[in-house]
């Protein structure tokens, strides 16, 4: 199987960012890794393992990014108007350079966003703010509220709100999504979402989907038994869902 490793610096977030490239053709799946995960974990829980005939066959290749969540949303040090700018400038570094970067590695026409836990939020989030970017969504155990407290999770803002946490809301945004191109890729897009039914956050993923039946954009989403948050449950999802 073909695997490189890829860093450069980003403009966008000031930093270097490093990337594991997994696999020669086929789909592109942009990987993200699990809260506070670096861009290796998906290969070392096993997930990489677990889809190795699909690789090797080249029928879809992936793209394992790296995370700033320390300097984001679990920054509790700063103020959160500055944890929400930082995640902002993480998705143009998603948007401007590591698609781009995909697309001149990959001219396959399929591309999909791919995470677990917070690496779930992240993949959704691109893929709904951007969908003319996706032909297919696959989150497992995703939260999609950032600002709910549930159980032993906190807001991750602290109570704090404005515009960019708002578009960086799925179940807030698309309600009120009225664009209709906007619209239009998103019901074009592949959507599935798999949460357990003992996961805290198992109603914010109904709620999600509600809100999607109610924009008339088809998905799917699976309950598994138990909390199903963890890589034992992830490595059986991506069989079936990827």
């Amino acid at each position: 199987m073909n695997r490189e490793y890829h860093k450069w610096w980003s403009h966008n977030l000031e930093r270097d960012m490093e990337m594991l490239v997994f696999g020669h053709a086929g789909a592109k799946v942009l990987v993200f890794p699990t809260r506070g995960g670096r861009f290796y974990e998906y290969e070392n829980i096993r997930m990489v393992d677990r889809i190795r005939d699909k690789i090797e066959s080249g029928k879809m290749q992936l793209f394992c990014v790296d995370s700033v969540d320390a300097e984001s949303f679990y920054c509790f040090w700063a103020h959160p108007s500055g944890r929400i700018a930082r995640h902002q400038q993480y998705e143009k570094y998603i948007v401007e350079e590591v698609v781009p970067f995909m697309n001149v590695q990959n001219p396959h026409y399929c591309t999909i966003s791919h995470g677990c836990s917070l690496g779930a939020f992240h993949a959704a989030n691109v893929a709904f703010r951007h969908p003319h970017l996706f032909q297919k969504l696959c989150a497992f155990s995703g939260r999609y509220d950032l600002t709910l407290q549930v159980e032993y999770f906190d807001d991750l803002l602290d109570g704090y709100y404005n515009d960019e946490v708002y578009f960086n809301t799925p179940t807030h945004f698309l309600p009120n999504l009225q664009c209709n191109d906007t619209l239009n890729n998103l019901k074009n897009m592949d959507i599935v979402m798999v949460i357990g039914e003992e996961d805290p956050f198992l109603e914010n993923n109904k709620h999600l989907s509600q809100i999607l039946h109610e924009k008339g954009i088809d998905h799917e989403l699976h309950v598994w038994r138990e909390r199903a948050h963890r890589g034992y449950y992830w490595r059986r999802m991506v069989t079936e869902y990827l």
